[in-house]
C-alpha cells in the first residue's frame, strides 16, 4: 500500500470507526474479492459497531492499494459521500497495468456514476460469467456512435440484471460508450399509469438541480418529450436500462432515439422499436462449473472440497443462479445438510405453488420452502413481505411502521434475509431499499394466498397507528411509498370503508397530487370505481372530475390552495362541500378564501359521451353523412357507432398494434385504419370486410386521410420513417411517395379542392405538396419563430428549442394553413408563406390536434391538460373552453355542417359537444369592459357583450336582469350610479338621446329584455365611433344622447352627484358633460390618445396619456391646473392619487413610476428596478404606500414619504409565463391598508407586512384588465378574456 494511502487512512481512522456500518460495506469488499468469508466472520464476531470498525480498517490496511479503492467505493455506494471524500485526496495512483486496478475495471468514477444512476450491486456472493459478460459489452460497443437498442433476453432468474449490471462495471466501457452516465430503471409487470410513474420518476431524477421542468409530466406523451429532450441536451451519450420489460408496447414510451439497454424475458419484445436492434441470449442457467463456484463460496471452500452431493444440487437447481443461491445460503447457516436439501429438491415434498409457464424452475419452491423453514424466529417477519408489489424497492421505515420496531432492528432483521439470498438490497446515500424477486414474491403470494387480506390490512392498521389521520411529508423516507400503495393495500384488505375515507378526501387529494402530480391519483379513481361506486358513484365522479379539470394547475409551484380551486367546483358537489367546511374553519383563523358567488350560470356544452374503447381513443371521425363516427385506440380495435346516440354498429380487428388514426371515405363506403404495426388498411363499411391491406411504409403510420371528392379517391399516409404516400384504392401499390421531411411526420391534410396535401414534422416544417405531381410546392418553417433573439450568441445547450409539429388544417377556404407546436397555433398564408397571427393556448398544456369548422370562424383545439378549447379565427380570440375529459384529448374534428363536434381521449371516452351552443355563448361572450356597483348585500354589474348588447347583471345569481338589442357600434365603456334614478349609455353613432317617455315603450323601443328589479342605476355607456348614451334602469328612459368625441369613448364616470358626466376618447380629448342641459367643456391638452382619468377633490381631475404626460384639470372651468412630463415622452399606462389629496403616482412604459406633489412640477420620488412597463399603481388608503406592477407580473410596494422599496411581492417565479400569469393590470387595497388583491393571469390576494401571497384565484381564461372591489374588501368583480364574469365573496 502506498505510505500516502496508509497515512490518509490512518488520519480519518476515528470519524469511519464512529460512523461505518460494516455489514454493509463487507458485502462490496466481498463481491470485490477484498474481503473472505473468513474476514468477514472475525469482523461480525466483534461485541460493538465500533469494534467492528476497527477491525475492518486494519484488515485493509493489511491489503493492497485495491484495497482502498474498493473500500472507497463502498463509501461512496452505501451513502458516506462525506467520509469518502476524506480519502479521496489520498487514493493511489493506479497503474493500468495492475490487475485489480486496471483501466477494464470497477474505478471510483464508474463506480460513482453507476452508483447515482441506480444500477443495482454485486450480490453478495457473485461469481463472474466472463463469457457473456464480455458478449455485452461487445454490443456496448455497438452504440459508442450512434443510438440503438440492446436485448439480453432469457429465462426469469437467470441472471441477466446481474450480467448487464456486470457489464457496465468498466472503465473504458463508460468513458468510451456512456459519458453521460447510466441511468437504471426497474420497470416489470406495469399497466400505462405504472410506466407514467416511472416515467415521471426518470424525469424527475434527471431533472435535479434543474428549473427547465418544474413540474411532473401529466401523461406518457408528454414524458416521452421531455424523456427526449433531457436525454438529448443534459445527457448526450448515455444509456438507459430498462430492466425487466414485459410488454413491447413500454418500448415505445421510452422510445426517444437514445440508447437503451433492455432485460425480457422475450427475445422479440424490440421487435416493435426502429433503429440499430443487437441482442445477448442469457443460457437458461449457469453452467455445471458456475453453480459449483457458487455453492463453494457460500461455504468457504474450494471446489474440490466440495462433497459429491454438490453436482446434483445444481443439476436439481437447473442451474439457476437464484435458487443456487438461496441453497447456497442455507449450506452457510447448516453446512452438514447437504443430503437433506437434496432430497428435499428431488423428493419436491416442498412443492407449494402453481408453476407459471413463464418460470421452468421447478426447484424453486423446494429452496424457498427450505430457506422460510430455517427461518425460525423470522419466518412471520418474511411472511409479511408477501404483501410487497413486484419490482417495488420499499424503504426500510415502511418496515418499521409494519412491524413496530426501530430502524436498526429492522434492517438487522432484513440483512439476516438478504444474507440467506431471501431479499435483496439496494442502497443509495442513507437510505436502503428492500425487495424481492418476481419469481421469490409469487411464491410468498401463493404460499400464503388465504392470509394476504390479513396481512395487507396489518399493514394499514399500523400505518393508521403511526400517522394518526396524518400524512407523510417529503422528508419521510417512506412518503412515496404509502401514496403510492396506501389505496392498494386497503383494497386487497376488503377495507372499503377506510378507502372510502381517503380517496372521498380532499386532504388526501391536496398531499398527493402535491407530491405526484394528478395522473397517478386519477388511476387510483378508475382502478377502484368498482369499490367506491358501491358506496356513492356521485361523489366519485365529482373528485374524478375535479382532478381531470383542475388537473393541469395541480402540478404548479407553488402549489395551488386545493381548497380554493374546490371553492369553484358546484356547490352539489362533494368536493365543494368539503371544501367550504375547510374553508369556513380556516377563514376564522385569518386565511382567504373566496366563493364564486355566480358559478351555476356557467353552461356544459357537452352533449353526448360515448365509451367505446377499453383502452385510450388516440382518434375518432365523423362520416360525411353525419350519421356515423369511427373510433380507434389502444386496444387494437376500430369502432363504429351512431353519432346520435352511441350505438355501436361494428367493431373490427386486425391491427397487432395500438390503432393511431381512422378516416372515412368521401362516398362513406370505406374506412381507413393506420397502425403502430407500420400497416395501413381499407375495410368495406358495409360488410366489415377488410378491402385492402397497405404495407410499403416501414415504420408506424402516424396519420391517414382521404380526400374530398367521391369522383376521385385518394388516400393519403405519413410515417415515422419520414416518408407520405398517397393510395388509389383500385390499387394495390402505393401511387406516390413524397420526399423532403427529415423527420418522424405526424399529420397530413388535403386542401378543400385536394390540389395539395399538407404535412407537418417534428423537423418543424409544414411542407405543402402538389397531389396530381407529388412534388413540394411549399415548405414553412416553423423552428425560426421558436428562435431566441440573442440564441447565436447563447452557447448552453439547454436553451436549444425543438419544435415538434403535432397537426396541421386548412381553413374553410383553403387560403390559410394552420399548423400547431408546444402550446401555439400558427396561421400561415398559403400563397406568401407569411404568419397572419399566433394563437397560444395555456404554457402549462400542448396541443395535440387542431380542426377548422367549414361554417364558421371556429376553430378548435385539443389539449394535453384535458379539455377542447374553441377560437373564433375571425376575432383571434379563445370563445369557449369545452371541459369534461378526465385526460389528454388526443383529436378533435368538426361534422361538415358545424353543428357537432367531438373529441377523443385517453380516458377511453369520445365527446361531442353542441357548437349551436357554442356559437351562442360565444355571441354573448362578456367583454372585459365594465363597472360594478355594491348596495348593501347587493352587487349589480353592467358589462357589454360580444353581440354589441349591454347587460344588467344579478351579482347573487348571476342571472340577467335586463338585456338590450343589439347596437350598431361596439360599446367601449359604461358606468354605474345607484344613487340617482337615471342611467346612461353611448352609442355608435354619437347621438345622445333624450326625453320623458313610459317605461314601457322605452324598454320596447331599445330592446330592453325585463325581469323583476326593484333598484333604480344612472348608467353611462360610451361607443366605438365617439358616441354617449345616458339612460335609466331598469325603466329603460332614455335621458339623454351626447355627441361630440370624434374617435371612440374609452372611459366615462358619472360625478359623485350624478350632475356631470365626464368621458374620455381617442381623439386625445377629455369632455365634462352636464348630461341634463347637453352642455359640454372640452379638455384639451392632450396630444395622444387619453388612456384613463380619475376624480379627485371636487372640482378636480386627474387625467394621463399616452403622449407621457399626467394633467391636472378644474373639471369646472376646464382650466389646466398642472402638467406634468415627467417620463419623458413614454406612455402614461396609469395614475392614482393618495386619499389625502398630498402625492399623485405614475406608472410608465419607460418602466418606472413617479411620485408627483400638486405643489410641484418635478417629481418628487423616482421609483425604478422594474424590468418592464410599470402598467398598475395604487396607494394605500393610510397614505403610507404605493404598490406598482410591471408587465413581468411583479409587483413592488414603496415608501411614500422616502421612495424606498419595502417589499417585492412574491420574488418565486411562479410556473407561467410571468410571476402573476400575465400583466398585473389593476391593484386595491383593504381599508385597513394590510392587503393588497392584484389581477394579472389571475387573482392574487398579497400580505402588505411581508410581501407573501395570502391567496390565489385562478379564472378559466387569463389576461384580466380590471377589477372592481366593495368598500368592505368582501366582494370582488371581474371579467377574464373569454367573456366569463367573476363575482367572488371572501369567505368569514
Amino acid at each position: 500500500m502506498d505510505e500516502r494511502t496508509r497515512s490518509c487512512l490512518l488520519q480519518n481512522r476515528s470519524a469511519l470507526e464512529q460512523d461505518i456500518k460494516t455489514s454493509y460495506i463487507m458485502d462490496h469488499l466481498i463481491s470485490e474479492e477484498v474481503l473472505s468469508l473468513e474476514d468477514e466472520q472475525k469482523v461480525r464476531a466483534q461485541v460493538t459497531q465500533k469494534e467492528r470498525a476497527a477491525l475492518l480498517i486494519n484488515l485493509i490496511l493489511q491489503k493492497g492499494n485495491y484495497a482502498v479503492i474498493s473500500f472507497y467505493n463502498a463509501l461512496l455506494n452505501e451513502g458516506y459521500k462525506e467520509l469518502a471524500a476524506l480519502l479521496q485526496d489520498g487514493l493511489p495512483i493506479v497503474s493500468a497495468s495492475a490487475n485489480k486496478t486496471s483501466i477494464d475495471g470497477p474505478t471510483a468514477c464508474v463506480q460513482t456514476i453507476l452508483c447515482e444512476g441506480g444500477v443495482p450491486q454485486r450480490p453478495v456472493v457473485f461469481v463472474d460469467r466472463p463469457e457473456l459478460v464480455r458478449s455485452i459489452r461487445n454490443v456496448l460497443y455497438q452504440l459508442e456512435k450512434e443510438p440503438g437498442w440492446i436485448t439480453i433476453y432469457g429465462m426469469a432468474g437467470c441472471g441477466k440484471s446481474v450480467l448487464a449490471a456486470e457489464a457496465l462495471r468498466n472503465h473504458t466501457v463508460i468513458t468510451t460508450c456512456f459519458p453521460g452516465g447510466v441511468h437504471w430503471v426497474a420497470v416489470g409487470k406495469q399497466d400505462r399509469a405504472g410506466i407514467l410513474v416511472k416515467l415521471q420518476n426518470l424525469c424527475s431524477r434527471l431533472n435535479q438541480e434543474s428549473h427547465t421542468y418544474p413540474s411532473p409530466p401529466l401523461n406518457i406523451e408528454e414524458a416521452r418529450d421531455r424523456l427526449r429532450f433531457l436525454m438529448a441536451r443534459k445527457y448526450p451519450r448515455s444509456l438507459l436500462v430498462l430492466d425487466d420489460i414485459w410488454d413491447s408496447w413500454v418500448l415505445k414510451c421510452f422510445d426517444v432515439q437514445c440508447r437503451i439497454l433492455i432485460t425480457s424475458r422475450d427475445k422479440s419484445i424490440a421487435d416493435v422499436v426502429t433503429g440499430n436492434n443487437f441482442s445477448v441470449s442469457v443460457q437458461s442457467g449457469l453452467t455445471n462449473d458456475k453453480g459449483l463456484e457458487v455453492l463453494a463460496r457460500f461455504v468457504s471452500v474450494e471446489v474440490p472440497s466440495l462433497p459429491k452431493e454438490a453436482h446434483s444440487i445444481v443439476q436439481e437447481c437447473k442451474g439457476s443462479p437464484l435458487v443456487v443461491s438461496l441453497i447456497g445460503a442455507l449450506l452457510r447457516e447448516f453446512p452438514k445438510r447437504w443430503k437433506y436439501y437434496l432430497s428435499q429438491l428431488q423428493n419436491k415434498q416442498f412443492k407449494r405453488i402453481r408453476k407459471s409457464s413463464s418460470y421452468d424452475y421447478e426447484a424453486l419452491d423446494e429452496a424457498m420452502a427450505s430457506s422460510i423453514e430455517v427461518l425460525d424466529d423470522y419466518k412471520e417477519y418474511y411472511k409479511d413481505l408477501s404483501i410487497l408489489r413486484k419490482d417495488v424497492k420499499v424503504p426500510t421505515k415502511v418496515l418499521s411502521i409494519l412491524w413496530a420496531l426501530e430502524t436498526e432492528e429492522v434492517e438487522d432483521i432484513l440483512q439476516v434475509f438478504v444474507n440467506k439470498s431471501l431479499l435483496f438490497c439496494d442502497r443509495n446515500g442513507k437510505s436502503f431499499h428492500y425487495y424481492l424477486h418476481d419469481l421469490q414474491l409469487d411464491f410468498l403470494t401463493e404460499q400464503y394466498r388465504n392470509q394476504l387480506p390479513d396481512l395487507h390490512a396489518k399493514m394499514v392498521q399500523q400505518y393508521q397507528k403511526t400517522y394518526k389521520g396524518q400524512f407523510p411529508t417529503p422528508p419521510d423516507e417512506d412518503c412515496m411509498y404509502w401514496y403510492s400503495f396506501l389505496p392498494n393495500h386497503m383494497a386487497e384488505a376488503n377495507m372499503d370503508k377506510e378507502l372510502y375515507s381517503l380517496m372521498f378526501s380532499v386532504d388526501w387529494i391536496k398531499a398527493k397530487t402535491e407530491l405526484m402530480g394528478p395522473a397517478q391519483l386519477i388511476n387510483d379513481f378508475v382502478e377502484y370505481r368498482h369499490i367506491l361506486d358501491k358506496e356513492n358513484s356521485t361523489v366519485r365522479e365529482n373528485f374524478q372530475e375535479f382532478l381531470s379539470l383542475k388537473g393541469h394547475l395541480l402540478v404548479q409551484k407553488p402549489f395551488p390552495d386545493i381548497v380554493q380551486l374546490g371553492l369553484c367546483q358546484p356547490e352539489h358537489s362533494e368536493v365543494y362541500r368539503q371544501a367550504k367546511l375547510q374553508a369556513v374553519e380556516r377563514a376564522r383563523k385569518g386565511a382567504v378564501y373566496l366563493d364564486w358567488m355566480n358559478k351555476k350560470a356557467l353552461q356544459n356544452l357537452s352533449r353526448l359521451v360515448v365509451r367505446p374503447h377499453s383502452d385510450a381513443v388516440f382518434h375518432a371521425c365523423f362520416s360525411h353523412d353525419g350519421l356515423k363516427i369511427a373510433s380507434c385506440g389502444a386496444d387494437k380495435t376500430l369502432q363504429v357507432f351512431k353519432s346520435e346516440t352511441g350505438e355501436k354498429l361494428l367493431e373490427l380487428t386486425g391491427h397487432d398494434d395500438e390503432v393511431l388514426c381512422c378516416a372515412f371515405s368521401p362516398d362513406d363506403k370505406f374506412v381507413a385504419t393506420c397502425s403502430s404495426d407500420t400497416k395501413v388498411k381499407v375495410w368495406n363499411l358495409l360488410s366489415g370486410e377488410l378491402y385492402h391491406t397497405y404495407h410499403e411504409h416501414s415504420e408506424q403510420v402516424n396519420y391517414c386521410c382521404f380526400s374530398h371528392s367521391p369522383n376521385k379517391i385518394l388516400l393519403a399516409t405519413c410515417s415515422n420513417d419520414t416518408y407520405l404516400k398517397t393510395w388509389d384504392l383500385k390499387g394495390t401499390n402505393c401511387r406516390n411517395t413524397l420526399f423532403g421531411h427529415t423527420d418522424y411526420i405526424n399529420h397530413c391534410r388535403f386542401s378543400p379542392d385536394d390540389q395539395y396535401l399538407a404535412s407537418c414534422s417534428n423537423d418543424g416544417t409544414v411542407k405543402l405538396w402538389d397531389t396530381s405531381s407529388a412534388n413540394q410546392w411549399k415548405s414553412f418553417d416553423v423552428r425560426e419563430q421558436f428562435q431566441k433573439p440573442d440564441a447565436a450568441d447563447n452557447d448552453d445547450d439547454e436553451e436549444e428549442v425543438e419544435v415538434l409539429l403535432k397537426c396541421c388544417t386548412w381553413s374553410s377556404d383553403g387560403t390559410q394553413i394552420m399548423a400547431a407546436a408546444k402550446n401555439v397555433i400558427f396561421v400561415f398564408d398559403v400563397l406568401t408563406g407569411d404568419i397572419l397571427t399566433e394563437l397560444m393556448t395555456s404554457s402549462s398544456c400542448t396541443i395535440q390536434s387542431c380542426d377548422v369548422s367549414l361554417t364558421s370562424p371556429l376553430l378548435a383545439v385539443a389539449l394535453s391538460h384535458n379539455s377542447v378549447e374553441l377560437w373564433n379565427l375571425d376575432l383571434r380570440k379563445r370563445v369557449a373552453d369545452c371541459s369534461g375529459h378526465l385526460s389528454w384529448v388526443h383529436c378533435v374534428q368538426f361534422s361538415l355542417d358545424g353543428s357537432t363536434l367531438l373529441s377523443s381521449s385517453d380516458d377511453q371516452t369520445v365527446r361531442l359537444w353542441n357548437t349551436n351552443k357554442v356559437h351562442s355563448a360565444s355571441a354573448v361572450s362578456l367583454v372585459r369592459d365594465m363597472d360594478a356597483v355594491f348596495h348593501k348585500d347587493e352587487v349589480f354589474v353592467l358589462v357589454s357583450d360580444k353581440k354589441k348588447c349591454l347587460q344588467l347583471i344579478n351579482g347573487k345569481t348571476g342571472d340577467v336582469i335586463c338585456q338590450s338589442e343589439v347596437q350598431n357600434s361596439c360599446i367601449r365603456c359604461c358606468c354605474l350610479n345607484h344613487q340617482v334614478n337615471l342611467a346612461a349609455i353611448g352609442r355608435g353613432d354619437g347621438i345622445l338621446k333624450g326625453g320623458m317617455m313610459s317605461a314601457k315603450f322605452i324598454l320596447q323601443s331599445i330592446g330592453w329584455k325585463r325581469q323583476h328589479f326593484q333598484q333604480s342605476l344612472l348608467v353611462a355607456v360610451g361607443l366605438e365611433n365617439g358616441t354617449l348614451k345616458v339612460l335609466e334602469l331598469p325603466s329603460g328612459k332614455i335621458q339623454k344622447t351626447l355627441t361630440g368625441h370624434t374617435a371612440c369613448v374609452q372611459q366615462c364616470q358619472f360625478t359623485s352627484d350624478g350632475t356631470m358626466l365626464i368621458s374620455s376618447s381617442d381623439d386625445s380629448t377629455i369632455r365634462v358633460w352636464n348630461w341634463r342641459t347637453e352642455e359640454c367643456k372640452v379638455l384639451a391638452g392632450h396630444t395622444e390618445q387619453v388612456k384613463n382619468f380619475k376624480l379627485l377633490k371636487e372640482p378636480q381631475l386627474l387625467s394621463w396619456s399616452f403622449d407621457g404626460t399626467v394633467k391636472v384639470w378644474d373639471y369646472n372651468s376646464g382650466k389646466l391646473l398642472k402638467d406634468y412630463s415627467c417620463h419623458m415622452g413614454a406612455a402614461v399606462l396609469s395614475c392614482d392619487a393618495a386619499p389625502n389629496g398630498s402625492r399623485i403616482a405614475s406608472a410608465s412604459a419607460d418602466k418606472s413610476a413617479k411620485i408627483l406633489s400638486l405643489n410641484s412640477a418635478m417629481p418628487v420620488h423616482s421609483l425604478t428596478g422594474h424590468n418592464a412597463c410599470v402598467r398598475s399603481c395604487k396607494f394605500t388608503w393610510d397614505n403610507e404606500c404605493l404598490a406598482t406592477g410591471d408587465d413581468n407580473g411583479e409587483i413592488r410596494i414603496w415608501r411614500v414619504h422616502d421612495g424606498c422599496l419595502l417589499h417585492i411581492c412574491s420574488e418565486e417565479s411562479e410556473i407561467k409565463d410571468s410571476k402573476h400569469g400575465g400583466w398585473v393590470t389593476d391593484l386595491h387595497f383593504s381599508p385597513n391598508s394590510k392587503t393588497l388583491v392584484s389581477t394579472g393571469g389571475y387573482i392574487k390576494w398579497w400580505d402588505m407586512n411581508t410581501g407573501e401571497s395570502l391567496q390565489t384565484f385562478y379564472t378559466n381564461g387569463t389576461n384580466l384588465k380590471s377589477i372592481h372591489v366593495s368598500s368592505d374588501f368582501k366582494t370582488y368583480v371581474t371579467i377574464d378574456n373569454i367573456g366569463i364574469l367573476y363575482i367572488l365573496k371572501m369567505i368569514n
